[in-house]
């Protein structure tokens, strides 16, 4: 397999991420987009928040490509930000704007995706000094399991709101079935689990 089609394989799956991540706001309010929905306070916006500074940091600060050149970057990015701050929208950040900043970021991303071969070095400039010495490669797949893994909180956040479920857009590798038939296999896990603990 050469290179470019390494690159391509990478980038098709962390795509289908970020499109997943964003298919899960449609049709919802602001607040049902910002409110948080765990004792933790994630939210679905925040997790595009998040996912949009892990890139522009990784694809960007550790190859010595940042994003934010004119001016200084956004309070909320960076390493003396405060805890948690790329968590969550505020009020007067728009979803258009945190929607469009994520999209830019994969512009960013892509563009150093491009521009770099797969065993480029970079710096993590958070991390600690002994293991900061980072591969384009290694910083990819990171990116990828942390854009995954927030897809899959976005997958239960949409479905605690609504009931909407679903992998990505025109694929929603969900079985067929209406709700009796959801709900009676609800009904079998429950009576597996309540077996499983002997009652």
């Amino acid at each position: 397999m050469t290179e470019t089609n390494q690159k391509a394989d990478l980038l098709k799956y962390l795509q289908d991420a970020r499109d997943a991540l964003l298919w899960k706001l449609d049709g919802l309010s602001e607040y049902d987009i910002r409110r948080p929905l765990t004792s933790t306070g994630t939210n679905l916006l925040g997790l595009i928040k998040h996912v949009t500074a892990v890139e522009l940091g990784y694809f960007g600060d550790t190859f010595g490509r940042p994003f934010f050149t004119d001016g200084p970057p956004p309070a909320w990015y960076g390493m003396n930000a405060e805890y948690n701050a790329d968590m969550w929208a505020t009020a007067e950040e728009s979803r258009e704007q945190v929607v469009g900043l994520y999209r830019q970021a994969w512009q960013h991303s892509d563009a150093t995706f491009a521009a770099l071969p797969l065993d480029a070095l970079g710096h993590v400039p958070w991390w600690p000094e002994h293991r900061s010495a980072v591969t384009l490669s290694h910083v990819f797949v990171r990116v990828l399991s942390d854009t995954q893994r927030h897809a899959g909180h976005a997958d239960i956040l949409r479905e605690q709101l609504d009931g909407s479920t679903g992998y990505v857009r025109g694929n929603e590798n969900m079985p067929p079935g209406g709700e009796e038939w959801w709900q009676e296999y609800r009904e079998q896990l429950e009576g597996a689990a309540r077996a499983a603990q002997g009652e």
